[in-house]
């Protein structure tokens, strides 16, 4: 299927050359440029939407496309296309950075492909003439980057979010949809907003009029729905209204070069700030302020870097800008060692495996297995302490399906772990299978074995490289003692910066390339302790202390808390004594923390420390997702998949979607977990990741495989890989029984008002009114007492109207009495209430 897309799209006539090849016809209806979108099976094709401009001469059309007319990479060779009927009169010339030649090849039918190879970057000038003048477009500034293609890119979207100004404390069972000006109604993307109010993300207006937007929780509106946005024209999303200075043309390798990005006058829209080049770059927003960003950008090495800035879809003025990065190389090595992996031997019922794992700085004595079957039920594993840290996992499989194999430390996972362990089959394989995790990809010092796992029993055969770049050379080796399940490890012999690259068919797996810290040996750091440190039983906003004696070190002492969500933030600290710090952490959210204790950016013996917030029952390896919507699905149709929760208690569960486009997500609570859907505009493969408590369930990553609902439905791709996120607080559900749906609200959003608050009088009704509009859904619970503890003659509430609620009580007893008012779990503000009779 291949269609236009200029004012109005039009479709494409398909001819079969009856050659391997097709020819698209197309008759244009006026100049400029357009674009044709081309799907195969309901899928883009690479290097679709085709950007061509269209020209006139003596009333003919002239056509011009191809990647070549925008961009490449030296060394290698571009090309571009251009259709006329009039080769007499058509010139085309290149002018740039280096001297080359350009290679013309008739195709008859007035088709003319050039090719030229850059072997320098930069700037490149493309001159497309007839009768010596240029077409329209011409000349074409083809930016040329320096040798290899790497991108780094960042997405901010916060000019594009929209609040709906309402509270909803729980995200489940919410989906909406926003209808258009012309009426054209859309999925719209919900979320939760960083002040607790719902909003809409990536909403990005494309023209001016009034947007109403639905949003439901199962079949019926939620509070103030449906909301009416008035949209003017200031407001619509105006890439040519970016301004951007800064580090656009000339920058400096291994230094922060800044850019500033002022969208205020730009209306709504998503900004994006991509960079490739012959290498990495490190990229990171420092600062947003009244739509006003500061970008901090330091590419690894010298040489010409493209920057690509877009908003709301679109390129702002100037961008793609060409940046000539100079400066010192940084001396970075890289070395690589290769594994071809061979399909794995099928496991069976009853056969004893093996599976070796190792995992410096444990202790034998908190390590357990256990092996949970397809029916759910979950046997302990045998675990054999061998040398230098290794550990036999033993069990043996009684039935036929997918088991999760966990391993854990004082009761919480270790990094890699749970592992999806197929018995009697295999499953169908792919780099997003593979799993890794251990010490060294998280930390790691010189002159010593910095250790991790690599699992490729579930991807299939293939080859698997193993690549450590940074400052100094590495020594890699690889152990395999069970087939499918490798020990890693490499040794440096200088600090700095690491990364570790693992890649699987020449796909890195999920999460790679890991950034790795590796410390000098710290004699110091070794010496200091951690005492009183409370790894479970702690609750939300329940603060938890701490304290770190040096034992006579000195230098800098950092302390920084990793939540389930990924965030990271600084912890209270203080010194209270000489070489004694206390240290002060508050959990806001369910899961698993880790917190990281440094000396001179070492660190501590046993550092990072694993804290469980919330149930110790809250286990990642007790959560199973199926569903087709996890392998394929369809454009502009929600596509399902369940995640049974039942028996792995109540905590965060976080649904990570990243591939070409946003996608709406939502959330209904079963029986025994949610059932979640999703829906996207745009075909392609999506990665769809499932956390619990911060963990990645078994199986997650699963790919996902989206195609058109009909040809012609899907719209283009974003050139950048898109991210969305729903995070839902589940509750505990048992297997086999119906839970009843939990009401969650925010207690201090509730108004309490009226004389009742402060004075009662013997033997009179007393009123008071409850305004929660804005408290979400919760139960409200009312209790009195006296000094005597005896409650009131009279104590009753109801329903006044619309999110309001009459309180009455009437007291027969002198002296204070004692109001408490509580919305769901938690006191409303100012509650418990004394008054005074």
């Amino acid at each position: 299927m291949a269609k236009v897309v200029e004012e109005m799209s039009q479709d494409c006539r398909i001819l079969d050359k009856k050659d391997g090849t097709i020819c698209l016809e197309y008759h244009p209806t006026n100049v400029g440029r357009h674009e044709v979108l081309m799907n195969y099976e309901g899928n883009p094709c690479e290097g679709s939407p085709l950007q061509f401009l269209v020209d006139s001469h003596n009333g003919k059309y002239i056509t011009a496309y191809g990647a070549g007319l925008y961009g490449g990479c030296s060394g290698k060779e571009a090309s571009f296309m251009v259709v006329s009927h009039n080769e007499r009169d058509l010139s085309v010339s290149i002018d740039g950075a280096s001297k080359l030649d350009l290679k013309k090849e008739d195709l008859k039918d007035g088709a003319f492909r050039y090719s030229y190879m850059p072997m320098n970057p930069g700037a490149y000038d493309i001159a497309i003439k007839v009768n010596g003048k240029n077409i329209k477009g011409s000349p074409f500034s083809s930016k040329i980057s320096g040798v290899g293609r790497k991108r780094s890119q960042i997405f901010l979207g916060n000019s594009s979010e929209y609040s709906l100004k309402v509270m909803e404390a729980d995200m489940v069972n919410l989906h909406g949809n926003i209808k258009t000006p012309k009426g054209s109604v859309e999925t719209c993307f919900l979320k939760k907003l960083a002040d607790g109010s719902l909003g809409i993300s990536s909403f990005t207006p494309k023209e001016p009029g009034q947007y109403v937007v639905n949003v439901m929780s199962g079949e019926k509106h939620i509070n103030n729905s449906p909301f009416n946005i008035k949209i003017g024209n200031d407001e619509v999303g105006q890439p040519g209204k970016v301004k951007i200075s800064g580090s656009t043309e000339k920058a400096i390798a291994n230094s922060k070069n800044i850019l500033t990005i002022d969208t205020r006058d730009a209306g709504y829209g998503g900004l994006s700030v991509a960079i490739d080049g012959p290498h990495r770059s490190e990229i990171v927003c420092t600062e947003r302020k009244d739509n006003i960003y500061t970008i901090d950008y330091s590419p690894h090495e010298p040489g010409i870097y493209i920057i690509n800035v877009r908003y709301s879809d679109e390129n702002i003025a100037g961008s793609p800008f060409l940046v000539d990065v100079q400066g010192e190389p940084s001396g970075r090595l890289r070395e690589t060692v290769e594994k071809e992996i061979v399909f794995p031997e099928l496991v069976n019922v009853g056969d004893n495996v093996e599976f070796v794992v190792r995992y410096p700085g444990t202790n034998p004595f908190d390590m357990e297995a256990a092996l949970t079957d397809p029916e759910g039920s979950c046997e302990l594993c045998e675990v054999v302490d061998e040398d230098d840290y290794r550990y036999n996992v033993r069990f043996q499989p009684k039935m036929k399906g997918t088991h999760i194999l966990s391993i854990k430390q004082k009761g919480l996972h270790l990094s890699g772990s749970p592992f999806v362990y197929s018995v009697g089959s295999q499953s169908s394989g792919g780099f997003h299978k593979v799993q890794a995790g251990g010490p060294g990809l998280e930390k790691g010092e010189v002159n010593t074995e910095n250790v991790f796992n690599i699992y490729t029993k579930e991807a299939g055969p293939s080859t698997m490289a193993v690549s450590v770049e940074g400052p100094s050379k590495a020594r890699i080796t690889f152990e395999e003692r069970t087939q499918g399940l490798f020990i890693c490890s490499y040794k440096v012999t200088k600090p700095g910066i690491y990364g570790v690259h693992i890649k699987f068919g020449d796909e890195h797996i999920p999460q790679s390339p890991f950034k790795v810290n590796i410390t000098p040996d710290s004699v110091e750091a070794k010496m200091v302790e951690v005492h009183a440190f409370k790894d479970r039983g702690l609750q939300v906003d329940k603060p938890s202390t701490f304290s770190v004696n040096l034992n006579g070190a000195t230098g800098d002492l950092n302390c920084t808390l990793h939540t389930p969500c990924g965030g990271t933030e600084d912890c209270f600290m203080e010194e209270v004594d000489r070489g004694v710090y206390a240290i002060r952490v508050i959990p806001r959210e369910n899961g698993i923390y880790y917190v990281a204790i440094r000396l001179n950016e070492a660190h501590i013996p046993d550092s990072p420390f694993a804290m469980m917030v919330g149930s110790v029952a809250a286990d990642p390896a007790m959560l199973h997702a199926s569903g087709d919507g996890l392998d394929f699905g369809k454009t502009g149709v929600k596509n399902k998949f369940l995640v049974r929760t039942a028996g792995s208690g109540s905590g965060l569960l976080a649904i990570i979607v990243e591939g070409p486009s946003k996608v709406a997500l939502s959330c209904k609570e079963v029986d025994d977990g949610y059932e979640f859907s999703h829906s996207t505009p745009v075909a392609g493969k999506y990665m769809m990741n499932v956390k619990y408590g911060g963990v990645p369930i078994a199986g997650s990553p699963f790919l996902c495989e989206i195609t058109e609902s009909r040809p012609g439905a899907g719209h283009k791709p974003c050139p950048f890989t898109e991210t969305s996120t729903l995070v839902i607080e589940t509750v505990d559900k048992k297997i086999g029984h119906v839970t009843t749906k939990k009401l969650r609200g925010d207690a201090t959003k509730v108004l309490a008002k009226g004389a009742g608050l402060k004075k009662a009088f013997n033997n009179r009704v007393v009123n008071i009114n409850l305004d929660v509009k804005d408290a979400g859904h919760g139960m409200l619970n009312v209790g009195m007492v006296s000094e005597k503890g005896n409650p009131p003659v009279e104590l009753a509430y109801k329903a006044s109207g619309r999110n309001a609620y009459a309180l009455q009580y009437k007291v027969n007893e002198p002296g204070d009495h004692t109001l408490s008012i509580n919305w769901g779990d938690e006191p409303i503000p100012g509650s418990p209430f004394c008054i005074h009779c």
